[in-house]
This record gives C-alpha cells, sequence and structure tokens, in this order.
C-alpha cells in the first residue's frame, strides 16, 4: 500500500513533538510492508536525503513563515500525493487539516491524526487560532479515519467536533532507552553526572521554561541547589522576543544551554539527569516526558490534563505559573539522593503502535 505523509517538518533529526513521533512511526510502518512516502519542508531540513530508513523522502519549498508555511506546504503536498497515486494520505496537525476537505475532493483516502489543541498555545493570535479550530472540525468531520494521541483529544472532538466515529486512540510511544556516558560532552557543557536537572523542549512561551528558570534561580539564592545546575536542551524554530528573553536571562542565572540535541548527546543527558521538569501550559501527550520516564527520571510537571493523563503520582505534579510550587517540588527532588523510578511504559511501545496504524490503513 503506498502511504503519503504530511503536516510534519520532515525527519530525520528535526525538533518538534510531530517530527519525533513521525520519525518514530514511519520507519516502522514501512518495515511492514508499505510503501511510505514523508513530505518535507525543504527549509527545514539540509541532508539531500530520498530515503532513510525505509521511507522516501520529498522535499517540497515552502516559506518559512510559521502563519502560513503550514498550509502552503499541505496544499502542494495533497498534489504531489495525487500524483503519486497515493492509496492513503496520512495529515498530521489540525493547521494542515484544514485542507483535509481539499484532499478528499481529489479522491484520496485521508486519515487525520490530531496532536492536540494547537489553537491553545501562547504563540497564536486570535485569527490564527480560529483557524487552527477550523482545521481540527473540517480535519474531524472529512478525514475518513481519525488518530487521537491521548484520551483527552478523543473527548475533546467528540464534544466540539461530535466526531466518535473511526477515531482510535494510539498513544505517542518511546524507544528504549539508550544509556550513554558521555564525560567528554559534560566536560564541555561544565556539568556533572547526577548534578543538574533537566528541562527539554522547544523555546516557545506555552512550555514556561521561565518559570523552570525562575524557580531554580530561587532555590540558588537561597543556596539550596546543592551544586545543581539547570540545562536547558532545546531551541526555537523562529527566534522571537519570548526565545530571545529566555535565552539572555537563562544565561544571566548561569543555567546551561545545550541548543537542539538529539542523538548521542540526548541519551547521555537523560542516562546522567537528576530529574525532568516540563511546566508546560499545552501539550497533547508530550514526547519528552515520555523519554524522561523511560529512563527512569523522577518528572516534575504541571497538572495539564494532558500530563494528568500519564497517571503520575501526585506529588510530580504543580500548577501551571505556581513558580513557589514548582521551586518546592524541585527542593524536595535535590534534597534527596540520586534515585531513580519505575514506570509502566507498555501501552507506549512504538512497535505495538504501528501494528495499529498499520491496521487502519489495512482497514481503510
Amino acid at each position: 500500500m503506498k502511504i503519503v505523509v504530511t503536516g510534519t517538518r520532515g525527519i530525520p533529526g528535526v525538533m518538534g513533538g510531530v517530527e519525533t513521533h513521525c520519525e518514530e512511526l514511519f520507519p516502522r510502518i514501512a518495515a511492514r510492508g508499505h510503501e511510505v512516502t514523508i513530505i518535507r519542508r525543504k527549509s527545514y531540513v539540509h541532508d539531500a536525503l530520498t530515503e532513510w530508513n525505509g521511507v522516501h523522502l520529498i522535499d517540497i519549498a515552502t516559506p518559512k513563515k510559521k502563519s502560513f508555511e503550514a498550509i502552503v506546504h499541505t496544499f502542494r503536498a495533497i498534489n504531489q500525493a495525487k500524483r503519486m497515486k497515493a492509496d492513503v494520505l496520512h495529515i498530521h496537525s489540525i493547521g494542515p487539516a484544514l485542507l483535509v476537505p481539499y484532499a478528499k475532493l481529489l479522491g484520496l483516502k485521508v486519515v487525520f491524526t490530531h496532536h492536540g489543541p494547537d489553537y491553545d498555545r501562547d504563540k497564536w493570535g486570535f485569527v490564527a487560532k480560529k483557524m487552527l479550530r477550523l482545521g481540527e472540525w473540517l480535519g474531524c468531520r472529512y478525514a475518513d479515519h481519525v488518530v487521537v494521541i491521548s484520551d483527552v483529544i478523543r473527548k475533546l472532538i467528540a464534544e466540539r467536533c461530535g466526531r466518535t466515529k473511526n477515531v482510535h486512540l494510539i498513544y505517542n510511544g518511546v524507544p528504549e532507552p539508550e544509556i550513554i556516558d558521555y564525560p567528554e560532552y559534560f566536560e564541555e557543557l561544565g556539568i556533572e553526572k547526577g548534578k543538574y536537572v533537566l528541562g527539554m523542549c522547544r523555546f516557545v512561551p506555552e512550555k514556561h521554561l521561565h518559570d523552570l528558570v525562575e524557580a531554580f534561580s530561587r532555590l540558588q539564592d537561597k543556596g539550596l541547589t546543592n551544586g545543581m545546575k539547570l540545562v536547558l536542551a532545546g531551541d526555537t524554530d523562529f527566534e522571537d522576543n519570548y526565545s530571545r528573553t529566555l535565552k539572555q536571562t537563562a544565561r544571566d542565572k548561569g543555567v546551561v544551554l545545550t541548543g537542539f540535541v538529539r542523538g548521542k548527546k540526548l541519551h547521555a543527558l537523560l542516562s546522567g539527569a537528576l530529574c525532568y521538569s516540563l511546566p508546560s501550559s499545552h501539550e497533547g501527550l508530550p514526547i519528552a516526558l515520555l523519554e524522561a520516564m523511560s529512563y527512569r527520571l523522577p518528572v516534575i510537571t504541571s497538572a495539564i490534563p494532558a500530563c494528568l493523563e500519564v497517571g503520575l503520582d501526585a506529588e510530580c505534579y504543580h500548577q501551571v505559573g505556581d513558580v513557589d510550587a514548582l521551586a518546592a517540588k524541585l527542593d524536595a527532588v535535590i534534597s534527596k539522593p540520586l534515585q531513580r523510578m519505575d514506570y509502566d511504559m507498555s501501552k507506549y511501545d512504538w512497535e505495538k503502535i504501528a501494528d495499529q496504524v498499520a491496521e487502519i490503513y489495512d482497514n481503510i
């Protein structure tokens, strides 16, 4: 079966939750005998690859402007899928889902994966939020099958869009952890194993990394960090006032900024962290949180529906924006000896997830 995928910036090694999702999922779909092509946004990839891990790659140029790059790219990708005579077009995220009706008019079978209500993100203005809500409705109304990555999203689209038929709850996944020691990299960063708190995500307002920086700084000012450091791993797609201010504030407070990391460096950071913190106000089902859990790290995260669905102990959660509570949670972890946790990760197995998605393709 010929599967064409759009709605992602691209793979491999492109920053973002949807990108990580596609990077893990579609090589596994290809390994199950399907012909998979991912349409990438040319401005995000510079590797000249035409195939990766069994997945065909096609690059299409689009303007790198957050307000309309996704819709322009999706339009061109749908046309490409039609020319390729795709059996199934798989569209990811509610922005690109605006064009699900267009794909249906061209006669394509469409699977739409809803990764979360992006209109709740702080970066979008009034008009953009309205368009994203419309994309959610159109995707849920016209796609042949809808995949949701959390039960929160399943309930949301039932209430807002009235969609309950051919809706499949298939969680994000996480691969087996790779425990790595990388002393040269740690020396370069100026950190020690077990002596740092890790924040790992994009530098955008809804992740609330500014709260994490402030909470850790308060502990430092009180002499409660016991020589610990705060490490922020990530960056932003579009440099703006928020990301610039966050980086400058972090540097001023002695926070270690790694930039966007993947592979050995990322595995090493996850292997050696004391704990992981995600104080976000908006998530679909955060892959970064699942990754931290797979490395058995103590985690501290905000009490938003997507994070609550993971089912952590109550002491792992704090209210969004409550810097005092976040600082107290960090203090409680820092004051204890290094520990590792045991989480049930069985429902986040990428192989099981690939089987579930492949079954949708077969049924369509």
